[in-house]
């Protein structure tokens, strides 16, 4: 799972490195792909329920599952979110990050600074004997405080020989209740956060899901690992 999480986590990285305005959707899927390949893994997502991709990028008021493409070129001013998945050895590591195309506007930089801020907030209350919910509402307190609202959807999953596993990770909970947390399982914790209203929609494609409202949407994900000594992050690059 560590091995997993870090090739995910380096392919995110360089992904993140090549998000510039001009650059295609389909270039960050090329990136993305060739070096989880390079790493002797291969790319999760890929022909997942027949997802034709090898990554998600999903861009502004796109929430999740955007489908890489030669057509779709970067603006400056864009937040494009990568979702990407690597199995290693029959493992998954799962992670996501929001990153800016040229400079972001104040408001979309405070939208993607609240969702990051968020995932740190459900991480370091994901220890042995909480509960699921306890995360749910790390999320949901501290994103519905500054104004923002939270995809009711979709939300984390356990992860490991499978790219979603049980439980659910909601994003919105009431805190000491669901699932109890306890030592050896994996998790993937991803806020989703819109910066108008909650609603979202699938898009014609069958995949891509954007916000009802066109808001911007902003995604921050890691697989984490709940250790004794409390969550442990699975999906960092080397050295980070």
């Amino acid at each position: 799972m560590r091995d997993a999480g870090r090739i995910a986590a380096e392919a995110l990285l360089r992904v993140g490195e090549a998000v510039k305005p001009g650059v295609t959707t389909a270039e960050l899927d090329r990136v993305a792909k060739e070096y989880i390949i390079h790493c002797g893994a291969a790319p999760t997502f890929l022909n997942y329920n027949g997802f034709p991709g090898n990554i998600c990028v999903s861009v502004n008021e796109e929430v999740i599952h955007g489908i890489p493409s030669k057509k779709r070129v970067l603006r400056d001013g864009d937040l494009v979110s990568v979702d990407l998945g690597a199995t290693y050895k029959g493992y998954v590591g799962d992670t996501a990050a929001s990153f800016a195309a040229g400079k972001l506007s104040e408001a979309v930089q405070r939208l993607s600074d609240t969702t990051k801020a968020a995932l740190d907030a459900a991480i370091a209350v994901a220890v042995p004997g909480a509960r699921v919910g306890d995360i749910g509402a790390a999320v949901q307190s501290l994103c519905e405080a500054r104004g923002y609202s939270l995809v009711r959807e979709y939300s984390g999953h356990g992860v490991g020989k499978a790219l979603h596993e049980d439980p659910s990770v909601s994003n919105m909970g009431t805190a000491g209740r669901g699932v109890k947390l306890r030592a050896g399982m994996t998790i993937a914790i991803e806020p989703m956060v819109n910066a108008g209203r909650a609603a979202v929609r699938v898009l014609p494609d069958g995949w891509t899901v954007v916000t009802k409202d066109a808001a911007c949407s902003a995604h921050f994900e890691h697989t984490v690992a709940i250790m004794p000594e409390g969550a442990v992050i699975l999906t960092r690059a080397e050295g980070d």
